[in-house]
């Protein structure tokens, strides 16, 4: 089997409302790179990857895939991912590994989960994920801490989560620290709690917003600080566990995440993490330092998804819920449309490969809609309320 042709399509999907972050806003809609592997025996395998319009990124690859066996995973990925450094990109070839494994799966008529271990559980089950928004649905935006407990309420019970992270870094931090302690009084001590500013507090705010939240038992703690020397120093001041998916989110910066001590729990992504196998290797370091794994989100739709579900499901120590910006999607670019939550659970597709099929006449319309809207990563966020804002590191 050899790979003969490698196709990119690039597609917006409309949100339910505009998600406000530390370094700005998703502006009503997601935006994700489709890519189609195509083999000389006729099987076509699926890939995905965000991080704004990726079709020129993608296809400068493919001469260095062109004539390659999909299975030969290693030598796909030394000419993509290790050949020249300032080529060199995990997420491009994440989502490579992601259509190769596929192409394999189909092939061989078994789920991806089967080729990286095989499954442990049939669902995985997902957060809450709270951003405070702009136009939200029920009209107006979101200003208090009220708001977002109420989301919060409505998501478990619309979905059946019983986690919930909130998105940090956009209100004061005693605002959204009072967020984090209404969820607790409202659903109780078992639901899961954690809060994530992606690394734009100060270690003293950080440190300070930590030890008010050890008395509300999160399950953890997501980028408190910047940086590897900052996570390390609010994990040193607090007693809650420290989460990443930014310090370290490579292989190079595992090791010295693990001197320092500066993480508890690292949160798994198929694009930094170099693909699904990838992620089997970082879990094995994991496993080797007694470190927890959780799964990360990076505003993903079905195909990335069905990656997603896949690996989790074969990685035994990930107990906790997984991220997932999905329930903000209005549809999705898959046959079927949306997949379901069923008690909080997303099921892990059973069919050969990834298991879902695109939808080509959904791939034309959100392919159209893209090119309307245009690619929103080249306007870093902006901010519609203040189009002169800029993010400050460490400025809180």
């Amino acid at each position: 089997m050899k790979i003969i042709d490698l196709k990119a399509r690039t597609v917006a999907i409309p949100l339910n409302t505009q998600l406000r972050h530390n370094t700005g806003v998703h502006p009503g809609y997601f935006l994700r790179t489709i890519i189609e592997i195509v083999t000389d025996e006729g099987i076509v395998g699926l890939g995905e990857v965000g991080g704004g319009d990726q079709r020129g990124a993608i296809l400068k690859l493919k001469p260095r895939i062109m004539g390659l066996d999909p299975f030969q995973l290693e030598i796909i990925k030394l000419k993509v991912l290790r050949s020249i450094y300032y080529l060199s990109n995990s997420r491009l070839y994440a989502a490579i590994e992601m259509a190769c494994l596929d192409i394999q799966g189909k092939a061989l008529g078994r789920p991806m989960s089967d080729l990286i271990g095989g499954r442990v559980r049939d669902a995985i089950p997902m957060i809450a994920y709270l951003f405070w928004r702009y136009d939200r649905p029920q009209g107006g935006d979101d200003k208090t801490a009220e708001d977002m407990a109420d989301l919060c309420e409505e998501l478990h019970e619309t979905l059946g989560v019983n986690s919930m992270k909130l998105k940090a870094g956009v209100m004061p931090p005693d605002e959204e620290a009072r967020v984090v302690e209404l969820c607790r009084e409202r659903l109780g001590p078992s639901f899961g709690l954690r809060i994530d500013p992606n690394g734009t507090w100060s270690v003293a705010t950080a440190t300070r917003i930590g030890r008010r939240l050890e008395s509300v038992n999160m399950e953890y703690f997501e980028d408190p600080a910047w940086g590897l020397e900052g996570n390390a120093a609010v994990r040193k001041a607090i007693r809650i566990p420290i989460a990443t998916n930014m310090y370290p989110n490579k292989f190079d910066d595992l090791g010295p995440a693990i001197r320092l001590g500066a993480v508890d729990i690292v949160l798994t992504d198929l694009h930094y993490w170099e693909g699904p196998r990838g992620v089997k290797d970082l879990v094995a370091v994991c496993r080797t330092f007694n470190l927890g794994v959780a799964m990360h989100s990076g505003a993903e739709f079905g195909v990335e998804l069905a990656a997603m579900l896949h690996t989790a499901s074969t990685i035994p120590e990930m107990h906790v819920a997984g991220d997932a910006h999905y329930h903000f999607l209005t549809d999705d670019i898959i046959e079927g449309g949306l997949m379901k939550y069923v008690d909080g659970k997303i099921a892990v597709p059973t069919g050969p490969g990834l298991g879902v099929k695109l939808d080509e006449g959904k791939m034309r319309r959100y392919e159209k809609y893209f090119e309307e809207k245009g690619d929103y990563y080249a306007r870093f966020h902006q901010d519609p309320h203040r189009p002169e804002w800029f993010p400050i590191v460490g400025g809180t």
